[in-house]
């Protein structure tokens, strides 16, 4: 496995105490993003009707969905684990012998392999799909800061190294592009019969 991204994880990665490390597994976990999440219902229900948008929440939840299974194949997790037994996997910063010993671990309690980060994936891909059905400015903004505060959430967490971050960030980006043009065409065929 290549090792070109070690020095850059070791870089961001650091012990930052007690406080920073509460900090960085609250914005790693779900709690923190509630608001985040019924803003994104609140607002599409606002703006397209209920119907359209639990069109909308159901094609979300297949990006994210979708995101996380396709990360799942390349770590040997979940339901499609066994699709690519023969790709190589990487193991997560903190089990890594090449840096374990020099980097910050604020829990053990992961799978051992971390390419690709579904954190990552999933993340962009609700950023994608949100940002261009809400389509506001700040918004662009907010979602923006919460994708790069989870991502690097990740690597002081000792979670993933950079490369594990970006192929998430790029699996998420076909995911919820892909699905979000589903949903677009979808969407035109319903608001024209409502007609």
């Amino acid at each position: 496995m290549y090792t070109f991204d070690h020095d850059l994880f070791l870089l961001l990665n650091f012990d930052g105490g007690k406080a920073m490390d509460f900090i960085m597994e609250t914005i790693s976990g779900t709690v923190m993003w509630l608001p985040l999440y019924f803003f994104i219902l609140a607002f599409m229900w606002y703006k397209y009707g209920w119907q359209r948008a639990l069109a909308y929440v159901l094609c979300l939840a297949l990006a994210i969905g979708l995101s996380d299974i396709i990360c799942g194949i390349f770590k040997h997790s979940g339901p499609l684990k066994h699709l690519w037994e023969s790709f190589p996997v990487r193991h997560r910063p903190m089990f890594d012998s090449a840096v374990r010993d020099l980097c910050h671990v604020t829990s053990y309690a992961h799978g051992p392999y971390g390419t690709v980060s579904a954190h990552a994936a999933t993340t962009v891909a609700l950023a994608w799909m949100s940002a261009l059905a809400i389509r506001r400015k700040w918004y662009n903004w907010v979602i923006a800061v919460a994708v790069i505060l989870i991502c690097y959430s990740r690597i002081y967490l000792a979670c993933h190294f950079p490369m594990d971050i970006l192929i998430g960030a790029v699996v998420g980006s076909v995911c919820g592009l892909s699905i979000y043009f589903l949903w677009k065409k979808f969407d035109v065929v319903v608001a024209k019969q409502r007609k």
